[in-house]
């Protein structure tokens, strides 16, 4: 079927002549003069005079003009038949650390040091991409916590925004349970059976307004299954680093994240390197997916280049026009010179 997406549009068709009516007449500054010669003016001039057209014709092509750019611009479309998408499926937020600890290179991929952060973007990028029938969502948090993709099923978009997540961008502490409250506040509206939300993290609760337990037990009540994942390396009880107090390992709590799990009836991982974070994926096709309604979609291929194509020609039609008598008398006064120049 064929439609306009922003059909009102059309409503602008009688702009160019109301401004006609309300804007005074241009004047070119030129005198007019009639003369009974023409035939010999024109002659003298090397050109012939343009006649006077009827006023509809002088403004018949810039109202095409003008009709086709309003049509590129209400977007025409062709939408085909509702196609149905996956009506089951878990609705899956990912909430990620993203404070200034995760900076820290203390994991490994591909035989290479690489900061937690940048781990994770591997390994949950690819887990993202492979939920199929699963409405995937984005959470960023630190000091606070921020959604930054909702719950759809366009993954390729979600991982892109995971991708480009930076250290500190929300902050430099960890608000655990901020992060929490804002995904059962996203779930809470979603099938109850289906609310799932993986929560990496490296640290201990170090701000937002509500404490982690608390937010665990509004979870629990909620019916949202919490699977956190600490992550990072194991403390260093020795050495350089562990004699100077710089050992981000040890922040990780532990005992607060098992709890969570607990009480939500999810499961706790610990991430230590790559292999032991990917567990979680076969954990998560252990759950059963859910029966949902039905949601369909039908898919549209835009039209507008058509008629914006359409108006770009007429428009260099038109400048043409207006160009071509003063082309042709040059040509006429080269072709000549370019004659004679030939042996």
């Amino acid at each position: 079927m064929f439609e306009f997406t922003w059909p009102w549009l059309f409503l602008l068709a009688p702009l160019p002549w109301l401004l006609r009516l309300v804007l005074p007449v241009a004047d070119s500054g030129e005198a007019a003069l009639k003369v009974g010669f023409l035939n010999e003016l024109e002659g003298l001039a090397g050109r012939r005079a343009r006649a006077n057209l009827p006023a509809w014709r002088q403004q018949a092509p810039f109202a095409l003009l003008w009709l086709l750019l309003l049509c590129a611009s209400a977007r025409p479309e062709w939408v085909g038949e509702p196609l149905p998408l996956p009506a089951s499926g878990r609705d899956l937020l990912v909430a990620v650390d993203v404070s200034g600890s995760m900076d820290y290179a203390d994991m490994r991929w591909e035989d290479q040091e690489v900061s937690r952060l940048t781990l994770v973007k591997h390994l949950l990028g690819d887990f993202i991409e492979d939920r199929q029938g699963d409405r995937v969502g984005l959470i960023l948090f630190g000091s606070q916590a921020y959604l930054q993709a909702p719950l759809t099923f366009d993954r390729k978009t979600v991982r892109t925004w995971l991708d480009e997540a930076l250290i500190g961008i929300a902050g430099k502490n960890t608000a655990i349970g901020d992060a929490i409250g804002l995904a059962v506040k996203r779930l809470r509206q979603r099938p109850a059976d289906s609310r799932v939300l993986v929560l990496v993290t490296d640290g201990a609760n170090t701000g937002g307004e509500i404490e982690p337990m608390t937010a665990a037990r509004l979870a629990a009540e909620e019916g949202v299954k919490i699977y956190p994942i600490g992550i990072g390396a194991d403390p260093q009880q020795s050495g350089v680093i562990g004699l100077f107090g710089l050992n981000p390992g040890l922040d990780l709590d532990e005992p607060t994240l098992r709890a969570i799990a607990d009480l939500t009836g999810g499961e706790y991982f610990r991430a230590r390197d790559s292999e032991e974070l990917q567990t979680i994926d076969a954990s998560l096709d252990r759950l059963e997916p859910v029966a949902q309604q039905p949601t369909l979609a039908r898919p549209a291929q835009a039209l507008y280049p058509w008629p914006l194509s359409a108006a770009l020609l007429l428009s260099l039609l038109l400048v043409l026009r207006e160009l071509w008598p003063q082309l042709q008398q040059q040509l006429r006064g080269l072709l000549p010179r370019i004659w004679r120049r030939q042996p």
